[in-house]
């Protein structure tokens, strides 16, 4: 767990990067089992240790873009709504369905809402970006 400017965050790595990262409150928290073994530090794993130095950085305004290896577990379809969401630049927002549109059918807004939601990466894949079509956050 890291200390941030929105409370604590709960980082989680597995071999290919980082898996997940939780806020106390987080909508769709991962099942305690699930975080793995839990660290004193942030060292003592590679993708750990990277991940906080990195949302050290965003945190204090001297990054913008993140290097970190991600590996979350979704299906497919979210897979896909997370690489779309992390497309987006800083800065920068997109609708729900905006990104719809970019998956190639409209149709898919609200199953983009969910995926978004659903994001075990939050921050690093930005869906904080994304607004409903009359610009409000949703």
């Amino acid at each position: 767990m890291i200390e941030s400017p929105i409370g604590p965050l709960t980082i989680a790595a597995a071999e290919r990067g980082v898996t997940g990262i939780y806020m106390v409150n987080h909508s769709h928290p991962p099942a305690e089992a699930t975080l793995g073994e839990r660290m004193e530090t942030a060292g003592a794993n590679p993708f750990l240790a990277q991940a906080a130095q990195e949302l050290g950085e965003y945190f204090a305004g001297t990054r913008t873009v993140f290097d970190v290896p991600l590996d979350p577990a979704g299906t497919d379809f979210q897979k896909r709504v997370w690489a779309e969401l992390a497309r987006i630049p800083f800065g920068q927002s997109r609708s729900y369905g905006e990104l719809a549109l970019e998956l190639g059918d409209v149709n898919l807004t609200r199953a983009v809402g969910t995926a978004n939601g659903r994001n075990p990466v939050s921050i690093i894949v930005p869906c904080h970006r994304v607004i409903g079509a009359d610009g409000s956050l949703t």
